[in-house]
């Protein structure tokens, strides 16, 4: 079997040399070629042609931004930010210019997730200028506005008209930042519900994601608190250390994770608890990525008689996670990604 080959991008020459000595530990890799600035990362990739490229972003000559711009507009390639957790919120906004991922710069202790991240984006297939395409693909169901019922015993914990229309909760993972700054990007200023989001990414980036939402979007966007009140017009980011839920009070809720959990966070966790506290007034939402995760949740909240929605193929840049939940059941509708936020609108009573 043919080995991965990956071209290393950091202008330190140390760090190039750790990343070098983690990958190299791996027999079904290969580094082809490293780069200490953006501009020689372009010129390596055109001449290599590697499978994937790690890319740093605070580098002389040309950044890191820059350079994923230059190599999606010509040759795309999976890339791989490797950045410090101290400029997630850049790190988010390059996996939004077309980087498939970022993590924080691996220890010692976290070669072996390194190396398996590199072998699964590796296999990605990527399109040059990476862009969110329409879908002629029918619905399958038609929707209806999920019908408002807050009990007496609700009202006094309710947060201020949030519980007037639904909640809204999101799930993603790789590509999901795209998706995720497109489809809040395209949400009026007032909304009348709150929402939620459990986006895999990596352990101290989730901060950073928040930052770089927010200056993406009309409406205010925060890391998620343990105790915090649901707010409406307010979306809520979880951490990845812990997985966020709601409350039967209307609260958010961080549930440790568990020994031997996969995604960080997990988002059943999440679509799980708004199915058994939301019921109808729960929308799910899940869009691309690997994995199987958040399918079981979408059915609860199905199963519960909420809405669940789903990103389509053609818009995902895995149709993983998604096409899990459509083939489990557990999905009524299928949209592109530039119509989720109109469908969103629409299921808040508000008119599109």
């Amino acid at each position: 079997m043919a080995k991965i080959r990956v071209v290393l991008t950091d202008d330190s020459s140390v760090a190039r040399g750790l990343l070098r000595s983690f990958l190299e530990s791996d027999g079904g890799i290969e580094i082809v070629g490293e780069a200490s600035n953006g501009a020689e990362a372009v010129r390596l990739v055109g001449e290599l042609r590697p499978d994937l490229v790690t890319m740093d972003l605070e580098m002389p000559v040309m950044g890191g931004m820059d350079a994923i711009r230059e190599i999606m507009a010509t040759h795309a390639v999976p890339i791989l930010v490797v950045s410090s957790v101290a400029d997630a919120k850049n790190a988010c906004a390059a996996v939004a210019c077309g980087a498939l991922d970022a993590i924080s710069k691996p220890e010692m202790d976290a070669v072996s997730g390194f190396v398996a991240k590199v072998k699964m984006l590796a296999k990605i297939p990527v399109i040059t200028h990476l862009r969110l395409r329409a879908s002629a693909k029918p619905m399958i169901e038609e929707l209806q506005p999920p019908t408002p019922a807050i009990s007496p015993s609700d009202t006094a914990e309710a947060a201020p008209r949030a519980d007037s229309t639904c909640l809204f909760a999101i799930a993603s993972s790789t590509g999901g930042p795209q998706v995720l700054s497109s489809i809040l990007g395209s949400l009026p200023r007032v909304f009348p519900c709150p929402i939620l989001i459990a986006q895999h990414i990596a352990d101290g980036f989730a901060h950073g994601m928040a930052e770089w939402l927010a200056g993406v979007c009309k409406l205010p966007v925060r890391l998620a608190r343990e105790g915090e009140l649901l707010m409406a017009g307010t979306v809520y980011v979880s951490p990845s250390e812990a997985n966020l839920a709601v409350t039967p009070a209307r609260r958010m809720t961080l549930v440790p994770r568990l020994p031997g959990e996969i995604y960080h966070p997990t988002c059943d966790v999440l679509l799980a608890s708004v199915a058994a506290v939301y019921g109808h007034q729960g929308v799910g939402i899940i869009l691309t990525g690997m994995g199987s995760d958040g399918a079981a949740g979408m059915s609860k909240i199905r199963d519960a008689g909420g809405v669940t929605l789903a990103q389509d193929e053609t818009s995902s840049v895995i149709f993983g996670m998604n096409k899990v939940a459509i083939d489990r059941g557990g999905v009524q509708q299928v949209l592109p990604a530039s119509e989720i936020s109109q469908t969103m609108c629409r299921l808040a009573g508000l008119s599109v």
